[in-house]
């Protein structure tokens, strides 16, 4: 029996649930898919932007070490040639086909860096050979310097033509 206090139950009519709020089981809003959109958005371009610097800096350690490895071969190549001009600067390019098809080119000075006082011929000096290798990127000059020593024997000749003014 029921009560006459109590209220008997109904369905609810289709135009209140129209208006009901949308429960948590439903899925998304619009408002959050926006806010997810916006987050994500963020984090990647921040990271393409740490990507595209990635590929810069490997770009320029790709150049250097090109270089390195000419300036080795030059370097190489110099402490072996015993004609090698003192106290004059020797410079060329690098061969396309060794470059990599980079612009580059070398410059070299072989000086005496010590000697004995009192230098005659059969005495040994000490030489430095300085290397300068040089690569076009990005429009700049950029430059990586190698210096080599070896030991040298004054020759007779050497002396008199030190002497001849």
């Amino acid at each position: 029996m029921k009560r006459p206090t109590e209220k008997p139950e109904r369905e609810p009519s289709t135009a209140n649930r129209a208006w009901r709020p949308a429960t948590p089981n439903r899925g998304f809003t619009l408002l959050e898919m926006m806010i997810a959109t916006v987050i994500l958005a963020v984090a990647v371009v921040g990271l393409l932007s740490g990507i595209s610097g990635a590929l810069r800096n490997a770009a320029r350690l790709t150049d250097y070490d090109r270089a390195v490895q000419l300036a080795q071969l030059r370097m190489n190549e110099l402490l072996v040639d015993l004609k090698l001009p003192r106290d004059s600067v020797v410079e060329g390019p690098f061969d396309p086909a060794q470059s990599g098809g980079l612009n580059a080119g070398w410059r070299a000075r072989r000086s005496t860096f010590e000697s004995p006082p009192a230098g005659g011929p059969g005495q040994i000096t000490l030489e430095r050979i300085e290397l300068e290798v040089w690569w076009m990127t990005g429009g700049q000059r950029r430059t990586f310097t190698l210096d080599a020593y070896r030991p040298h024997v004054v020759t007779s000749d050497e002396i008199a033509a030190a002497a001849q003014p």
